[in-house]
């Protein structure tokens, strides 16, 4: 199971989570994002209809009819009512269930960086996980730190 924790300083979650999205659903994969807060989650939602106007990425809130056929759903909960193998954590906290997918993205921004690095140590040394750190250069380019 891999983590990537995105520190975001320069691209906001908007367009960040977009592209990780787009790059899951390209390889027939299924995304979970989840964030606790319900506003949060309705703009996340929005945020996927408009992130480009080239684009579309379908995507649903969970609680509805279809959860099970959304490519990318998004959540309060960490629970992949569509099957999703990938979840990302949109809301700068952690969440232990989060080890249950095959692969974790862990977005956070300095509000939240005491707590991503909380995460980070309480994940070393686990069997099976592969923790990944992203931060981006002076030109906005992510890079991988550690």
């Amino acid at each position: 199971m891999q983590v990537d924790f995105y520190h975001l300083t320069r691209t906001p979650l908007a367009r960040a989570l977009p592209r990780i999205a787009e790059r899951i659903l390209a390889n027939a994969g299924r995304l979970l994002v989840v964030a606790s807060e319900e506003e949060v989650r309705v703009q996340l939602d929005q945020q996927l209809w408009t992130y480009a106007p080239d684009s579309f990425l379908p995507h649903g809130l969970a609680g509805g009819e279809d959860d099970a056929r959304q490519p990318v759903l998004i959540s309060g909960a960490v629970a992949a009512a569509n099957g999703a193998e990938n979840v990302a954590l949109a809301d700068g906290v952690w969440r232990d269930e989060a080890l249950a997918f095959t692969r974790a993205f862990h977005f956070f921004t300095d509000d939240h960086i005491q707590e991503a690095r909380l995460a980070w140590k309480g994940l070393a040394g686990k069997d099976g996980v592969e923790r990944r750190y992203w931060k981006q250069d002076e030109a906005g380019r992510w890079e991988q730190a550690a």
